[in-house]
């Protein structure tokens, strides 16, 4: 049966044709209806995150297999990037930002404070020649630097911390640089050097032994972390499920480090204390 005469200019349906026409367009536009549907419900299931390459490297991908067990249905992108993004140009929902508590933007949730002690892989420890029992045992080993150009940090070089150590005249047996925080960590994973670590950051990898970190002191910056949701994106529940699961994440961590803190206090005033009533009159 013929549904359609072809025509110079185009087709036109024969009556059978119209008939047919009328009878399956309806489905048709359900079918289209449905299909779009599905499609925005997937889209909008879908959370894109952005934060430093070394913040979504060291510690959000290690974390993320938490979230989505707990909240399988919901996608996260993640879009690693050291420079500061528009969200809603980029379409980003929710940014990690590392900048100083002053500077967080207007609702922002503030995560965590940022320390920095030197770590290094272990095996450095049990070099012989060159023992690393006190700060200025770092004169016999090569020190690793950060220089990123994008985003300055004059707080984060080894010359701050060897002031606060006393030994700001201390010169090392070489230096390698990198301008990304996760090259930092890689080289002194593989016993390149000594690192320059950002707590949060490299915490994972002192627990499991990967690192050790050789001296107890630290230093504070005026930088950290706080989550931001875009304008865009407030509302969602997949994007409120994922700031509530890292502001829970970092707050349950950073009490779990602060305790981890004072138990090493004591343990460093006991052993001090121990030695003194040992010392011979």
């Amino acid at each position: 049966m013929a549904l359609f005469v072809r025509k110079p200019k185009g087709l036109r349906l024969t009556e059978a044709g119209a008939q047919l026409y009328h009878a399956v367009s309806s489905a048709l536009r359900q079918v289209n209806e449905a299909m779009e549907g599905l499609s925005r419900r997937t889209r909008s299931s879908l959370v894109t995150v952005t934060s430093t390459m070394g913040f979504c490297a060291l510690w959000l991908i290690p974390r993320l297999g938490s979230f989505q067990k707990a909240h399988p249905g919901v996608e996260v992108r993640i879009a690693a990037n050291d420079r500061i993004l528009n969200l809603d140009r980029e379409r980003i929902d929710v940014s990690v930002r590392y900048c100083a508590p002053q500077s967080a933007p207007k609702g922002a949730v503030w995560l965590f404070d940022e320390e920095l002690l030197p770590v290094c892989s272990p095996a450095l420890l049990d070099m012989a020649s060159a023992p690393l029992r006190e700060p200025k045992d770092l004169r016999h080993h090569v020190l690793l630097h950060l220089d990123d150009l994008d985003n300055p940090s004059p707080w984060l070089n080894w010359r701050i911390w060897l002031e606060v150590a006393g030994i700001p005249d201390l010169r090392p047996s070489g230096s390698l640089t990198f301008n990304y925080f996760d090259q930092t960590i890689r080289a002194a994973l593989a016993g390149q050097g000594v690192a320059l670590g950002r707590t949060v950051l490299v915490q994972d990898l002192l627990q499991d032994g990967s690192l050790v970190a050789p001296f107890m002191q630290r230093v504070r910056t005026d930088r950290g972390y706080c989550v931001v949701e875009a304008a865009h994106a407030r509302g969602r529940s997949e994007v409120q499920s994922f700031v509530r699961w890292i502001t829970d994440t970092a707050e349950a961590e950073s009490a779990r480090h602060d305790s981890g803190k004072a138990k090493s206090r004591l343990a460093g005033t006991a052993r001090q204390r121990g030695g003194q009533k040992d010392k011979p009159e």
